[in-house]
């Protein structure tokens, strides 16, 4: 099933995101790890592009096994930077073996020893370059793309970010999913000027549950999120005692997902860092709102 045939059905709708394993030898751990969500029947399933590097068979090989034994709808992660067309049409080609019609097109993170390399030659620089390679090679995909509802931290400015946006979109996205952010109302105005722009295609807000006071500093590394201060609060409260920041970073995203819900957001994509416990507990904080049509 297509993701796009998901978000435009008149009804709420929670999905999760997972990753592969970096080695061969944690790979049963997570596949038992993402199986246990899966059991969870959620709209659908992300797979992202093997983290730490040399890992793309993984995301493969989980997202599969997630859509054939679990009947979820699962739409794998696929980065370009620095990669070759050949690469690429080969990744490409592996995708629709397995049967997954749902892409997530990514520039990815520059390799390190890349970063001050003359990147003019490379066959991808961008995602819009991904998206492209997608459309006229592969039509069949839906495809979607990332956002970052405050700033990327390569841009200058968000108006330049929307720009690049829109782009991506008249190139052929067909959905968008945002970064982790913590303030709705961040959302909400990033919504207000995208659609002022001219991107109207669904966009999925990413939760990102924080359960660990660990978390934070990645979580700004990442994304640049703004941190309300109620949630440092809950950081600075909880953050000392596993099982109650556990237990309050749930509360917290569940709560930003009842806001969304409450405010005409249809579909919400989780991050759940491969965490059955998270992932089951969010769900079930919100059976009763789920079960209710829009």
């Amino acid at each position: 099933m297509k993701i796009i045939d998901i978000l435009t059905q008149n009804k709420l709708s929670i999905s999760f995101e997972v990753f592969p394993p970096k080695t061969e030898m944690s790979f049963e751990s997570v596949k038992h790890a993402t199986e246990e969500i899966a059991k969870l029947k959620p709209s659908f399933m992300s797979v992202t592009y093997g983290a730490g590097g040399g890992t793309s068979k993984y995301t493969l090989d989980i997202a599969k096994n997630i859509k054939e034994m679990y009947g979820v709808p699962t739409l794998a992660h696929l980065t370009c930077v620095s990669s070759t067309k050949e690469t690429v049409q080969s990744k490409i080609h592996d995708i629709k073996e397995a049967g997954i019609t749902n892409i997530m097109a990514l520039r990815g993170d520059i390799p390190q020893h890349l970063e001050n390399c003359d990147r003019s030659r490379w066959d991808y620089r961008y995602a819009i370059d991904l998206i492209h390679e997608l459309k006229n090679t592969a039509n069949d995909f839906c495809i979607g793309c990332a956002c970052y509802p405050e700033i990327h931290p390569e841009s200058s400015n968000q108006k330049e970010d929307i720009k690049y946006l829109k782009e991506k979109v008249d190139a052929g996205c067909d959905f968008i999913t945002t970064q982790m952010f913590f303030d709705n109302n961040l959302l909400y105005n990033f919504l207000y000027k995208i659609r002022e722009a001219g991107i109207t295609v669904p966009v999925i807000p990413g939760i990102m549950p924080i359960t660990n006071a660990n978390q934070v500093d990645r979580a700004i590394k990442l994304s640049g999120s703004f941190m309300p201060q109620r949630f440092k609060s809950l950081v600075d409260r909880f953050g000392s005692d596993p099982n109650a920041m556990k237990q309050a970073g749930i509360a917290y995203a569940t709560d930003q997902i009842i806001d969304l819900y409450a405010n005409s957001i249809t579909n919400i994509h989780v991050y759940s860092m491969n965490k059955p416990e998270v992932a089951e507990k969010i769900q079930s904080n919100l059976s009763d709102i789920l079960g209710k049509e829009f």
